[in-house]
């Protein structure tokens, strides 16, 4: 019982202004001895937004298509997660060290608290963003269900909390915005959930090409059907299933939810709705992203 107690709801901690899970905060220190190979691959994200899509994705195309390959271990164990830390849970970089080259790396963290090694070594980047309004609901399902967050409180407050950039990992609009800048500087891919959604292959085409590989044509079929919303849901190895109920109580709200753009019409009201959009135009004014909140 000891271990539950200790890894249920802990208040966020804040690292350079940047509010993380707690036990995430505690690891930032061992990340300071990373040392990034010119040959890894970052997946960067804001959560909620695609992650374990373009990991799995990812690890299709490094593995030629094999999906046998791809169910050697869950995809946490195949992207390691580069600040996680859970009381009782390898660490991410645990689990990197075990991981041969050339890896796969996943990360949430903004600029400010990414280790400077992948930068310096100009690690490629696949960045996925989605929109806001999709972000914040499947953010407040996550944080209901993954215990390593604060209670959510109620959807009204959550949100608030969302605009604020008082939830893990800070402010949605700074991570789109910095990430995009960044990816005028840096080699970087800078992919949209929602182009995902609409037209999976056309962009697996573009991370093919910007990771420099080539797979025949049905392939690249095999990978869009492996890594479509309804097998990834029911695939154990992508679905986090297999993380202790302490950690994520499916029960509550499966990881994977629904995986569709547009739900957020499902939970907004009329007046958040006004509301977030009159304040979304101040925070995203003069940046040149633009996202489609629905298809």
């Amino acid at each position: 019982m000891e271990l539950i107690q200790d890894t249920s709801r802990p208040p966020l901690k804040y690292v350079k202004g940047i509010p993380l899970i707690k036990y995430f905060a505690e690891a930032l220190g061992s990340l300071q001895d990373f040392q990034a190979q010119p040959d890894d691959l970052l997946i960067s994200t804001y959560p909620k937004s695609g992650t374990t899509w373009v990991s799995e994705i990812l690890d299709m195309i490094y593995q030629g298509g094999d999906v046998q390959k791809c169910q050697r271990a869950p995809i946490f164990m195949r992207v390691p997660f580069l600040e996680f830390k859970v009381p009782g849970i390898p660490t991410g970089l645990e689990v990197l060290k075990d991981i041969p080259a050339p890896r796969l790396i996943k990360t949430h963290l903004p600029l400010a608290l990414l280790p400077q090694t992948l930068l310096d070594q100009k690690v490629k980047v696949v960045y996925m963003a989605r929109n806001a309004k999709d972000v914040a609901v499947s953010y407040y399902h996550f944080y209901r269900m993954a215990k390593v967050h604060p209670d959510p409180d109620t959807w009204d407050n959550f949100l608030e909390k969302f605009m604020a950039g008082e939830v893990s990992y800070g402010s949605w609009y700074q991570h789109v915005r910095e990430w995009w800048e960044l990816s005028h500087t840096h080699p970087m891919l800078y992919l949209f959930y929602e182009d995902m959604k609409e037209n999976p292959k056309r962009e697996i085409q573009k991370i093919l090409k910007f990771v420099g590989r080539s797979l025949p044509d049905e392939t690249v079929d095999l990978i869009v059907q492996h890594t479509s919303f309804k097998e990834m849901k029911n695939n154990s190895k992508a679905n986090y299933s297999t993380i202790p109920l302490h950690v994520m109580d499916h029960s509550i709200s499966a990881f994977m939810r629904k995986g569709i753009s547009g739900d957020w019409k499902t939970t907004f009201t009329v007046a958040q709705n006004e509301r977030f959009d009159a304040d979304y135009a101040k925070k995203m004014e003069g940046c040149g992203l633009s996202f489609r909140t629905q298809l």
